[in-house]
């Protein structure tokens, strides 16, 4: 592992640190799925920005950047003991002094999942713009499909939305904003409500509904949980989607059980697998039978159904 450090000018005092890619190359794509999930979730300190993609005949790589190398340096300690396998031929390197961040999110390939395309401002050129196109830039509220929770509760909508016509929709903890414009294409006549109990996240959210075209359709709600007046009605959601985190899904099973119909669908993602039968366990106490499980590099999405009374 090469670590950058800082510059000796022989003036006494050493150039102040600068931004470092922290890189790795792997063979398998849900490994480098796995590895990026960790850098995101599971690893401090954060990296202000990731990327994830595919170099043919090379492997998947993903390069996660850090303000200084010292921050890179105690991320890639712990990465190990996240992922529990040994991570090897990593390299932290020092990065030229621009808008790193914008260039890492130029890297980010557009991702498909089931019907939709999710895709940068920088690849608009190269998707068809139809309905399935979702136009999502990183940023302060990470969701770009790159991610294998977001790109499991694509999949999910996708299919449900197939099967079913759902009326009202919630998106807790809708962070992006990407979900609830994945329900707002397939289903144009449902009454979305997207919430966050991260003020920035829902003003990137609107901003990404603006851009999308669907900002008339999608309510968006500052709440913490359900604890909104907009939120409160029981009964009130057919279809409920929650990528957020195992912890908050266990917390918020009773609150969740209450707002959707019976027969209403939830998806449930943000947890790791080993997680998985705890959460279902808190859903089945109240009424829901599981639908679907699938599992994508470690993590979990869990399509669930309230039992009709």
């Amino acid at each position: 592992m090469n670590a950058h450090q800082p510059i000796d000018t022989g003036r006494g005092d050493p150039e102040p640190l600068q931004a470092v890619s922290f890189s790795l190359t792997v063979a398998e794509r849900d490994f480098a799925h796995r590895l990026a999930g960790a850098l995101q979730d599971l690893v401090t300190p954060e990296p202000s920005a990731l990327t994830l993609f595919e170099q043919p005949g090379e492997g998947w790589r993903v390069d996660a950047y850090y303000d200084s190398a010292a921050e890179a340096e105690a991320a890639a300690a712990a990465l190990s003991e996240a992922v529990d396998a040994p991570v090897w031929a990593a390299t932290i390197v020092p990065v030229p002094q621009e808008n790193w961040v914008a260039l890492s999110q130029a890297a980010l390939p557009p991702v498909t999942a089931g019907r939709f395309t999710v895709h940068g401002s920088h690849d608009a050129h190269r998707v068809g713009q139809g309905p399935n196109a979702i136009l999502i830039d990183a940023g302060e509220a990470f969701g770009t499909a790159h991610h294998a929770t977001t790109y499991g509760c694509l999949l999910a909508i996708d299919r449900l939305t197939r099967r079913r016509i759902y009326k009202n929709v919630l998106d807790l903890g809708c962070g992006s904003g990407v979900l609830s414009i994945a329900v707002a294409r397939t289903l144009p006549s449902a009454r979305i409500l997207a919430s966050d109990l991260d003020v920035q996240s829902v003003a990137v959210a609107a901003a990404n509904m603006a851009a999308n075209r669907v900002k008339s359709r999608v309510t968006t709600l500052v709440a913490a949980g359900l604890q909104h007046p907009r939120l409160r009605d029981q009964s009130s959601f057919d279809l409920l989607i929650a990528n957020i985190l195992a912890g908050p899904l266990i917390m918020l099973s009773g609150s969740i059980a209450r707002a959707v119909k019976p027969g209403g669908d939830i998806v449930l993602s943000g947890l790791l697998t080993h997680q998985a039968k705890e959460v279902t366990a808190a859903y089945l106490a109240h009424g829901f039978y599981l639908t679907e499980h699938t599992r994508i590099a470690g993590w979990s999405t869990l399509v669930m159904r309230r039992a009709a009374h």
